[in-house]
C-alpha cells in the first residue's frame, strides 16, 4: 500500500484518499471543523492547513521585520494547503505541526472566536466542543477584540427537535451538506456574508425530515442543539457504552450515553462503522432511549380468576407462572418469540418450549414503518432474523395464534417481549385464557392482557445478540443495571425452569451463547423477506 509521511510518521492510504482522511483512518487527527468523513469537502474553515514539502515548494511573498535593518523587508513563507482537499501522494512529506502551521491554526482559531459568545457554562456542547478543544491546544491566548461582538439570532427553533444559535456558528456548513447529500432535502442554506453569515431555513419550511437529530449531531460546536437533550446533562458526567440500535432491522452501531450516578440513559448517538451504518442514525432510532425509562415493567403482576391484577415481587410471579404451566398440556401450549428480543432470550424460550412438550411457535413483531435508502429499514424490529434463526422452524404470526385459540388448538400462552403489530383490542381473545404468561420489560398489548407478567431486563440493561436483515450477528453490552430483582430474559426463563422442577438450561451467558446457531452471512435475508 502506498504511503506518505505526516510529521515523520508513515501514513498508508488508498486511492482517492485525501491527506486528512488517510490520517483519520490511522487515528491521527488533523484539526478541522468543516471536514466530515461522510460528507463532501468544503475546505472553508481552514483549520486543517498543512505544509507540504515538494521539489517546487509553494511560497507566499510577505514582508517581515528585520531587526538589523530596523525595517520591513521582502521575504517568503510556505503556502499552506487544506489537508481535507489535498490528495494523498506517495512519498510526499506533510507537516501538520510545523511552526508555520501552528501559527496558522492559532490565527484561524482566533478568527473563529472573534465574535463567539463566551457562554460555555450554558452551552450543551460544552465538554465535547471542537472550539474548546482547539482553543486549548492551538491558541490559548486572551481575546484581543475590545469592541462589541456581532450579535445574531439565538435559540431559534428550526423545527420540533432542533434549536439554532447563530452566534455560536462557525459556518462549517456540515448541516447544510448533510441535509443535501445524505437526506436529499435542501432545507438549510447560508445567508449574508462575512461576519453576518447565518444558517437559515428554506422559506416556509421546518427542519422536519427523519434525520434532524443527525443534523445536530454533525455540528462540531454548539450552534445546533437537540431540544430533547438540551439542559438535561453534562457530557463529562456521562459514560458511553457501545451497543446496537433497536429501532429497525438495519442494526446501526451506536453509543448509549448514561449517567452511572443515577443509572439513567440520556441519549443515543451513532458509532462510526463505514460498512454498516456509516456515520448516521435516524431520529426514531436515536429517541429509542426513552423506552429504557418510560413504560417500564419492574414488578410482577398476577391475576387470580377474573379479578384485577395485583403487583407481586418477581420471584412470586415466577412461582405463580410455574404452577399454571405445570397443569398445561404440551400440545395446547403456544410459545411466542419476539422480533425485538435478543437471540439469547429467544433461544432460552425455545428450549423451555421443547421441555414443556410443545412445537407451537409464534412470532410477535412490530408492524413496520416508513423505510428509506439511508438507514431506516422497513422492518422496525431489530431481531426478526435472529428469532427465526434460533427457532429453527417456520414461525406463525399472532393472527395465526388468535385463530388457533378460537379453534381450541391453543389454550395457554407464554409470550416474550412487548412488541406487537396488533393492539390490545385486537388480541383481546387472549385475555380469556386461564394461562397467559408474559415476560416483558415494557408495557404493550401482550403484557396488558396476560394474567401473569414477569418483568425482564431491557436492551440497555443486559448483554445480547441481534441479527440484522443482512444476516449479520451483532452483540451488544449492558450499559445500566436493571431494577432490583429483575434479570435478563434468559436468566428469568432459567429461573422458571427451576420453578418447574427442572435444572437451569444454561446458567451463564457463555453457555447460552455457545448454544446459539450461527447465521450464514453469505446468505443474507432480503429486505422483502423481513417485512
Amino acid at each position: 500500500m502506498p504511503s506518505f509521511k505526516l510529521d515523520g510518521k508513515e501514513i498508508p492510504f488508498e486511492a482517492g484518499d485525501t491527506i486528512i482522511r488517510a490520517a483519520w483512518k490511522q487515528g491521527v487527527e488533523i484539526p478541522h471543523y468543516c471536514w466530515h468523513p461522510g460528507l463532501s469537502v468544503a475546505a472553508n474553515c481552514r483549520m486543517c492547513l498543512v505544509e507540504i514539502k515538494s521539489e517546487r515548494p509553494m511560497v507566499m511573498p510577505i514582508v517581515q521585520w528585520d531587526e538589523a535593518k530596523q525595517a520591513y523587508v521582502p521575504a517568503g513563507k510556505p503556502k499552506l494547503q487544506p489537508a481535507c482537499q489535498m490528495p494523498a501522494v506517495e512519498n510526499q512529506e506533510v507537516f501538520a505541526q510545523s511552526a508555520e502551521v501552528k501559527r496558522a491554526q492559532a490565527s484561524v482559531q482566533e478568527f473563529l472566536l472573534l465574535n463567539h459568545p463566551v457562554d460555555c457554562p450554558i452551552c450543551d456542547q460544552a465538554g465535547e466542543c471542537k472550539l474548546q478543544d482547539y482553543y486549548d491546544a492551538h491558541q490559548a491566548t486572551h481575546k484581543r477584540k475590545r469592541t462589541e461582538p456581532v450579535h445574531k439570532v439565538k435559540a431559534e427553533k428550526f423545527g420540533e427537535t432542533i434549536v439554532y444559535d447563530g452566534e455560536r456558528c462557525v459556518m462549517c456548513t456540515r448541516c447544510i451538506r448533510f441535509c443535501d447529500e445524505v437526506v436529499g432535502d435542501h432545507v438549510l442554506d447560508m445567508r449574508e456574508r462575512g461576519n453576518k453569515n447565518e444558517i437559515t431555513l428554506s422559506p416556509g419550511r421546518k427542519l422536519d425530515h427523519k434525520y434532524t437529530l443527525m443534523t445536530e449531531h454533525v455540528c462540531p460546536v454548539g450552534a445546533l442543539t437537540s431540544q430533547d437533550f438540551r439542559f438535561k446533562a453534562r457530557v463529562w458526567f456521562l459514560k458511553a457504552q457501545t451497543s446496537i440500535c433497536t429501532g429497525c432491522a438495519s442494526g446501526c452501531h451506536m453509543y448509549i450515553d448514561y449517567d452511572p450516578r443515577n443509572n439513567t440513559v440520556y441519549r443515543l448517538r451513532p458509532r462510526d462503522n463505514p460498512e454498516q451504518n456509516q456515520y448516521w442514525m435516524c431520529d426514531d432510532g436515536m429517541m429509542k432511549y426513552r423506552t429504557y425509562h418510560e413504560g417500564r415493567i419492574i414488578n410482577g403482576r398476577v391475576r387470580e380468576g377474573r379479578g384485577a391484577r395485583i403487583e407481586v415481587d418477581v420471584d412470586e410471579a415466577i412461582q405463580t407462572a410455574a404452577k399454571l404451566l405445570s397443569g398445561v398440556a404440551g400440545d395446547k401450549l403456544a410459545v411466542v418469540l419476539s422480533a425485538a428480543s435478543s437471540n439469547e432470550d429467544n433461544l432460552a424460550l425455545v428450549t423451555l418450549a421443547k421441555q414443556l412438550g410443545t412445537s407451537k411457535l409464534y412470532l410477535a413483531a412490530n408492524g413496520g414503518w416508513e423505510g428509506d435508502n439511508i438507514q431506516r429499514h422497513p422492518d422496525n424490529n431489530p431481531n426478526r432474523a435472529g428469532a427465526k434463526l434460533v427457532a429453527g422452524v417456520e414461525l406463525k404470526t399472532l393472527r395465526d395464534l388468535l385463530a388457533d385459540v378460537a379453534s381450541g388448538a391453543v389454550d395457554s400462552v407464554v409470550a416474550l417481549g412487548s412488541a406487537s403489530a396488533e393492539s390490545a383490542e385486537e388480541l383481546a381473545p387472549l385475555a380469556g385464557l386461564t394461562t397467559f404468561i408474559s415476560l416483558a420489560g415494557n408495557e404493550g398489548a401482550l403484557p396488558t392482557l396476560a394474567n401473569v407478567v414477569i418483568p425482564v431486563a431491557i436492551h440497555a440493561e443486559t448483554f445480547g445478540t441481534f441479527v440484522n436483515y443482512k444476516g449479520l450477528a451483532q452483540q451488544f453490552k449492558r450499559a445500566i443495571f436493571p431494577p432490583v430483582g429483575v434479570r435478563s430474559g434468559w436468566e428469568t426463563i432459567d429461573a422458571l425452569a427451576i420453578a418447574l422442577g427442572r435444572q437451569a438450561n444454561y446458567g451463564s451467558l457463555k453457555a447460552v451463547r455457545a448454544a446459539l446457531p450461527q447465521p450464514a452471512p453469505a446468505q443474507p435475508v432480503s429486505a422483502e423477506a423481513q417485512v
